[in-house]
This record gives structure tokens, C-alpha cells and sequence, in this order.
């Protein structure tokens, strides 16, 4: 048994007051006003952190992000980052890469629609720097107008990249929507990503805590994982966590 486990048993897991014990109290009591140094997490729901403890063991990867929005605050891979990854980053507002390349100057930040095809496609603008700007009619249905644009795909990026031969560790899809169309342009057999994050956005609720298991199950995003021999470990609010069924880190 080590050292801490038998101080524990001897003050901690005893009855009554002691010194030992009321320290520990007062430490918990300071960690818990973040008057001591806590982990800090920076994408929604604390993706990136369980995504930080999923690659542990791995001191260097290759993260794409589609639909990063952000640099720093509500971002999925800036934790992997500060740890000396890499990866791609995509977006389609200007405004986010301009910000990417400032921040994030390691990582290749691309502009870019993607999709399942490389053709013109509709997007739907809500405004400058909207975290809901999409390529899916249905997501984007109140939107202030409707752009064209030229889409691309995850192969074809990764293709043109420096990157082009190494597989990918993590991949976190975000683009109100078109998730489905973004991994349809993704060759799974050749990149095989370790760990997939997706959002999923069911149409017929308004609110998360209104999901259905059996809605997700019988989603087409759900069947193409599947397919690609994919396994869901985990649904965090409105994302989607998938490993391959024979994964080995």
C-alpha cells in the first residue's frame, strides 16, 4: 500500500476531528474557490479535457477541427495544442482564421466550406463571427441570406496539406448540420481517426434534455459510423463521442 493510502486510512477514513483531516478539508475548500491551480478546460461540456485525458499517453498528434469558431474559448483542440500538437483547422468565416493564424500560428488555419463534393454549394449567413453560419438547409433556415459558395472536401484538404500521409488522431466536426456531408468526404480507411466528436442536431427537438436514445440510433449519422465500424462511447449535451471498435492507442 503507498505512503498516502496509509496516512488516509489512519486520518482521513476515521471518525472524529484530527489535524491531518482538517487540512485536507480547508484544501478541498480552496480548490473548490480556485484559489489553488485547477485544471482548466476550454471547449463546452469539457470535451477537450476528456479528450486530454484520452490521449494521455501520446506527447504529439494530428487534430483536424471543422467548424473550430473559435481560437482559444470554446474550442475542442486548444488544450492538445498548448501540449505541442498539431493539426488543421477549418472554418468558413474569415474573421475565425484571421484569428487562428494569429493565435494558433503551428496549425495550418483554412478557410473553406466542406462537404461531401467539391461543387457550389448554398450557405446560409447569419451574419459575421455566427457560430451558426451552415452549409444545411434545414439548420439554417432563419437565415438573414443565402450565399453561394465553393465547397471542398476533408480528403481534398487533407490531400493539399503537409499532413497528407499521417493518420489522424482526433477530429472534432461542428458545422450545425452538415457533420453527415463533412464525414462522406472523409477516406475512414486511409486517415482512421482514433477519436471522432461530432454535434448532432435532431430536427424534431427544441431543447437537449428532449433527446431521445432511440432518435440517435436511428439517425443516419449514427448507421454511417456504423458502417465505418465506428462504436458511440459517449453523448455529452449535444455531441456525439466515436472510437473505432478495434481501437489501439
Amino acid at each position: 500500500m503507498k505512503i498516502e493510502e496509509k496516512i488516509k486510512n489512519r486520518y482521513l477514513y476515521k471518525k472524529g476531528n484530527n489535524l491531518f483531516k482538517l487540512f485536507y478539508f480547508l484544501y478541498q475548500f480552496l480548490k473548490s474557490k480556485k484559489i489553488l491551480k485547477t485544471k482548466v478546460f476550454y471547449s463546452n461540456w469539457g470535451l477537450d479535457m476528456m479528450a486530454d485525458e484520452f490521449f494521455k499517453k501520446k506527447i504529439k498528434g494530428f487534430y483536424i477541427d471543422v467548424g473550430c469558431h473559435q481560437p482559444i474559448l470554446n474550442n475542442n483542440t486548444y488544450r492538445l495544442y498548448k501540449r505541442g500538437w498539431t493539426g488543421i483547422n477549418i472554418d468558413l468565416d474569415f474573421n475565425t482564421i484571421d484569428m487562428f493564424n494569429f493565435f494558433r500560428k503551428k496549425d495550418l488555419n483554412i478557410q473553406a466550406g466542406i462537404s461531401n463534393t467539391e461543387e457550389e454549394k448554398n450557405l446560409y449567413f447569419f451574419h459575421n463571427r455566427s457560430a451558426i453560419n451552415t452549409l444545411s438547409e434545414a439548420t439554417g433556415i432563419k437565415a438573414k441570406e443565402v450565399r453561394k459558395i465553393q465547397t471542398t472536401t476533408l480528403n481534398k484538404i487533407i490531400e493539399n496539406s503537409r499532413f497528407k500521409n499521417i493518420e489522424i488522431d482526433y477530429i472534432s466536426i461542428d458545422v450545425e448540420g452538415h457533420e453527415l456531408s463533412v464525414l462522406e468526404g472523409l477516406d475512414f480507411k486511409k486517415y482512421k481517426p482514433k477519436l471522432v466528436i461530432l454535434e448532432f442536431i435532431d430536427p424534431s427537438i427544441k431543447e437537449f434534455h428532449e433527446q431521445k436514445i432511440q432518435n440517435l440510433m436511428n439517425s443516419e449519422i449514427y448507421k454511417f459510423m456504423e458502417k465505418e465500424d465506428y462504436k458511440l462511447i459517449n453523448w455529452i449535451h449535444d455531441d456525439l463521442v466515436f472510437v473505432p471498435n478495434n481501437l489501439v492507442i
